[in-house]
């Protein structure tokens, strides 16, 4: 490496140092093209400037060369024209010294990074290492997270956690292996259900491990969230508790038929889910994946969904939960959507029908709207379809399901949908809800069967739902729905996608199945203003159809309809007045207001410092 260390004295005796750097020497000769020993390096006036005149310079350096040091001492005269006395390099050189000198702040920074420059860099290539940043997806809600956290930053569970293993029961905070196994629950050592109890009075399970076969080939951004680990914690759960296997009935598992398909959806949805066996990796939709397994994954949760309705309106249990994926409820006519290829619900209700129901009551709890099951029944009397679901004014997936969606063709008052306007929603409106509109509704249809499409991503904690269920909330829906139809329920797993929330809550509501009651206090049941506000709207709506429901209406009108209604009184009042909507009158008094709190503090003696 070469150092070139010039000194520039000016006319106030004041001393400036630069040093340059230069390139190494090859063959005697450096890298880089710089002037030899008797070019000037710098120059500068002796007062510092140029104004124009004829001017003498000075130009002292001093340069490195095989070890020994020369010192070069040259006169430059400068007159109104430019630069005598100097070849064209040196007078390049000084000129760019001038220009330095007369820049703005912005020439300097781009003469900085040579922004200027004419370089030909259409050789260029962009660089093929990429720095990535070391990370790591949640096994409870799929979220990313950075290398050097243990637990992750959304959910607060362990990387290393233990849920796939033991359920919901292990540690969100340890690793599996620092699980205390004393703290775990104690498995009962359980015979053959058989031979427990008579198979009238059990619970049957559907399950089958090959539906674990069906996921999603390629990884996108992050995991997808219809995942196999859905199924793979609500088992270790069951486990664990020693609920399934050893409580429950294991129901054989079997793929549907084409001719039980057809009762249901079209040949079109049907031939569309079976060429998926010959493709490695396909998408129905940009959230719907299949594989090779995918159709043998959803006949296999249909034909278990399809018996276990028929073991259950027949005797032969008592009444059963369906372990299954994919899940069903988007699953139309023709359409496979919303991660669901069939619909697993209707196909269980056209099963009870085969088996001599005549009347079967759906309940959708799942925080989307099942649109695939309302447009399979919405022109039949013999299904009454009731679904729960965040709307949000069709905003919110799938945008269906509004309060004025009732069903057609002389079947209007067999859909029932309860639209929130939010999310956020916990048990007590769900509770509330139940009490006016689902049970009064559902006595007066007085169903034969009864199923449950139970998603469980309306569960506190769940990524995608962003609502507040709690385990018990799903415990006490399930015992109010089990006293209809002489306990003859069959509940349907749907969605759900944290780990954690869709163990613990399935978990509960099969302990209700097998008798037990749930632990909860919901008396004095009030609900949120805005599913107050809901649960009125569709009282309005369907007391036309339900005449029962009239007197719920009245009730909660004479007490909590001033205090529904108040705000939408007052905007509308506000908007004939002032021609604007009230949002935007409070959104400028609160920007005068910050535009004033800004002239008053700029006024402080300290600059905000102490708060004044």
């Amino acid at each position: 490496m070469i150092l070139a260390e010039n000194y520039v004295i000016n006319s106030e005796d004041n001393e400036v140092s630069e040093t340059l750097k230069m390139g190494n020497l090859t063959g005697g000769k450096t890298e880089t093209n710089l002037p030899n020993q008797s070019e000037v390096v710098i120059c500068q006036d002796l007062n510092g400037r140029l104004n124009g005149v004829g001017s003498t310079s000075v130009c002292d350096y001093t340069c490195r060369n095989d070890g020994h040091f020369v010192e070069v001492s040259q006169h430059c005269t400068r007159d109104s024209d430019g630069i005598s006395d100097l070849n064209p390099e040196r007078a390049a050189i000084t000129k760019s010294v001038k220009r330095e000198n007369d820049m703005t702040l912005e020439d300097m920074y781009n003469a900085r990074y040579n922004f200027d420059e004419d370089d030909d860099d259409s050789d260029w290539e962009p660089s093929e290492k990429q720095i990535e940043v070391p990370r790591w997806f949640c096994v409870n809600c799929t979220m990313v997270n950075v290398e050097d956290v243990s637990n992750c930053e959304v959910c607060g569970e362990h990387r290393e956690s233990g849920i796939l293993t033991r359920g919901f029961f292990a540690s969100p905070y340890l690793p599996v292996e620092d699980v205390n196994q004393d703290e775990l629950p104690v498995t009962e050592n359980s015979e053959d259900p058989c031979k427990q109890s008579s198979l009238s009075s059990s619970t049957a399970v559907g399950f089958d491990e090959r539906m674990l076969l069906h996921t999603e080939v390629v990884m996108k951004s992050h995991p997808h969230p219809e995942r196999p680990d859905r199924l793979r914690a609500i088992a270790a759960s069951l486990a664990t508790a020693g609920i399934f296997p050893g409580k429950c009935y294991p129901i054989a598992a079997r793929e549907i038929t084409r001719e039980e398909l057809q009762m249901v959806h079209s040949t079109e949805n049907i031939e569309a889910v079976d060429i998926t066996r010959r493709m490695l990796a396909s998408y129905f939709t940009p959230d719907t994946y299949a594989n090779e397994h995918s159709a043998c994954a959803a006949r296999l949760a249909a034909g278990l969904c399809a018996d276990l309705a028929s073991a259950i309106f027949s005797g032969r249990v008592k009444n059963g939960f369906a372990l299954v994926r994919p899940p069903g409820h988007h699953a139309g006519v023709k359409q496979a959507m919303g991660f669901c290829l069939h619909n697993n619900a209707a196909i269980a209700a056209s099963a009870a029908e085969a088996a001599g129901a005549k009347k079967v009551l759906i309940v959708d709890w799942d925080v989307h709207h099942g649109n695939g099951t309302q447009e399979i029944f919405e022109r039949r009397k013999s299904v009454l379809y009731i679904s729960l679901h965040r709307h949000e004014g069709g905003r919110f997936y799938p945008g269906t399901g509004a309060a004025d969606e009732v069903g057609s063709m002389g079947a209007e008052g067999y859909c029932v949908n309860i639209p929130w306007s939010r999310g956020g929603v916990g048990d007590k409106d769900y509770i509330f809800a139940f009490e006016q509109v689902v049970l009064p509704i559902a006595l007066d249809f007085n169903p034969d069967f009864t199923i449950i499409s139970a998603g469980f991503d309306a569960a506190r904690g769940d990524p995608l739902g962003c609502c507040d269920v709690t385990p018990a909330g799903y415990a006490s829906m399930t015992q109010r729905l089990s006293a209809l139809s002489g306990g003859k329920l069959l509940v349907i797993l749907e969605g759900g996608y944290n780990l954690r929330s869709i163990s613990s809550s399935a978990t509960s509501v099969i302990k209700v199945l097998l008798g037990e009651s749930p632990v909860i206090d919901l008396d004095n049941t009030v609900p949120s203003k805005s599913g107050l506000r809901s649960v009125m709207d569709v009282l309005k709506i369907q007391m036309n159809y339900w005449p029962t429901l009239e007197t719920n209406f009245i009730k909660l009108q004479s007490k909590w309809g001033h205090y529904v209604f108040q705000d939408t009184r007052k905007q509308s009042k506000r908007r004939r007045r002032t021609g604007l909507p009230i949002w935007w009158r409070w959104g400028r008094k609160r920007w005068l207001y910050q535009i004033l709190s800004k002239q008053l503090r700029a006024k402080s003696c300290c600059n905000y410092s102490c708060g004044c």
